[in-house]
C-alpha cells in the first residue's frame, strides 16, 4: 500500500476530492493531511471523513525538520500539494526529491511563480488575451512553480469569462486529472 500525505492551504476542495477518490483504494491510502493555516477551510471540510488534519505553523515551513520527521514516521511515499501556499524548503526537498507533486491552475510556464494563485492566475490568463488555460500537473523543486512537468490538461478560454467562471471550468479538470495522475506517479 502506497501512502500519501495533502498538503494543504486553503479550502480543501482538491483535498477532498483526493480523500474520496482513494478512501477505498486497496493501493493508496491518504496518511495525512496537514495545513499551515490554523483556520484553513479544509480542517472543517474533511472532519465529516473521520480525517483530522494536523497544523504545522509558520516557522515549521522555514525550517521543515519537524514536517519531515512526521512524514517519515507516516511511511509517505508521495507528498501531494492542494491548495497549499508555502514555500518547500529543505530539508524537505531532499527528504522526498522526486516525491513531491503540485497543481497549478495554468498551463505553466505561463501564469506561475511567485504570487501565482488561485484567481489571481485567472486574471492574468483573462488580461493577457490567452485563448487557452488548463492545468499543469508539475513535480516540486526549488523554484516556484518551475518542477518537471508529469502532465497538462488544457480547455479554451471562452468569450465572456471572468476569473470565477474560468475557475470553476479549471477545478473540473483539477477533480477529474490530479487523482488520477497521482496514481500514475506512484505505480
Amino acid at each position: 500500500m502506497k501512502r500519501i500525505a495533502i498538503l494543504a492551504s486553503g479550502s480543501g476542495t482538491n483535498a477532498e476530492n483526493i480523500v474520496r477518490r482513494f478512501a477505498d483504494s486497496p493501493d493508496i491510502e491518504v496518511a495525512a493531511v496537514i495545513t499551515n493555516r490554523a483556520h484553513a477551510g479544509v480542517i472543517d471540510r474533511l472532519r465529516p471523513y473521520g480525517i483530522e488534519v494536523e497544523y504545522f505553523g509558520r516557522d515549521h515551513w522555514l525550517n521543515p525538520e519537524a514536517v519531515v520527521e512526521r512524514l517519515q514516521a507516516l511511511r509517505v511515499d508521495l507528498v501531494v500539494l492542494a491548495g497549499f501556499l508555502a514555500i518547500i524548503r529543505e530539508p524537505l526537498l531532499t527528504a522526498y526529491c522526486g516525491r513531491i507533486v503540485n497543481i497549478h491552475p495554468s498551463l505553466l510556464p505561463r501564469h506561475g511563480g511567485p504570487g501565482m494563485y488561485g484567481d489571481r492566475v485567472h486574471q492574468a490568463v483573462l488580461q493577457s488575451g490567452d485563448t487557452i488555460s488548463g492545468i499543469t500537473i508539475h513535480l516540486v523543486d526549488a523554484g516556484i512553480d518551475a518542477g518537471p512537468i508529469v502532465e497538462q490538461h488544457s480547455l479554451d478560454v471562452l468569450p465572456g469569462d471572468t476569473p470565477h467562471s474560468l475557475a470553476e471550468r479549471i477545478h473540473v479538470l483539477e477533480y477529474a486529472h490530479y487523482p488520477e495522475a497521482i496514481k500514475r506517479l506512484l505505480s
